[in-house]
């Protein structure tokens, strides 16, 4: 059958380059992850705040590393793409900030986020969000970037506020969480330009 309209974004829009380091503001950068970020993102995800919004728990620093590994991967796959939020002196990890659910074809992404306990109420998120999203749009070309999270949190709801994410609705009973289902407010943004 033949296709009427051509694809926002052709295979290989992601993956013809190397996953590229992003600029941020306020001393961050987004950057590729490392196998030596493990032992961090594995203490990030001892924080009970962080399993109550994320659904995962890390056994250990070798099980983080095949996270790394997958996360690394995604990106030569062009199905997800996932980077350290980092302090550009230290080059610490405060955070990740990803584009799920890619669909090249129609220009689509879903923007995801998590900061580390340290780095919470300093704008970390919305600085990542917002150099992901200026990336996305004036570098690769996508067309819609969406963001979700449980009406229940309210600091994400704060963070897509903030990045310019704007509330199209909620997803009745849309994601299970350790204790029970949550409807989940669906935001987006449209590349204009």
């Amino acid at each position: 059958m033949p296709i009427l309209v051509p694809p926002v974004l052709p295979a290989g829009a992601l993956a013809r380059l190397p996953q590229p380091v992003i600029p941020a503001a306020d001393g961050l950068l987004l950057r590729p992850w490392r196998k030596e970020d493990a032992p961090g993102v594995h203490a990030a995800f001892q924080d009970p705040a962080q399993r109550q919004w994320h659904g995962r728990f890390s056994e250990s620093v070798d099980e983080v590393e095949g996270w790394i590994e997958r996360w690394l991967d995604d990106w030569t796959e062009e199905s997800r793409a996932s980077w350290a939020v980092a302090d550009a002196d230290t080059g610490e990890v405060v955070g990740r900030v990803a584009l799920r659910e890619i669909h090249l074809e129609d220009g689509c992404a879903e923007v995801a986020y998590w900061t580390v306990a340290g780095a919470r109420g300093r704008g970390v998120a919305v600085t990542a969000t917002g150099a992901l999203t200026r990336w996305a749009f004036e570098e690769i070309g996508f067309h819609r970037l969406e963001l979700t999270h449980s009406t229940a949190n309210e600091a994400s709801c704060r963070v897509a506020a903030k990045s310019g994410y704007d509330l199209e609705g909620t997803r009745r009973s849309y994601v299970l969480h350790q204790d029970g289902w949550h409807d989940m407010h669906l935001h987006a943004r449209v590349n204009v330009s």
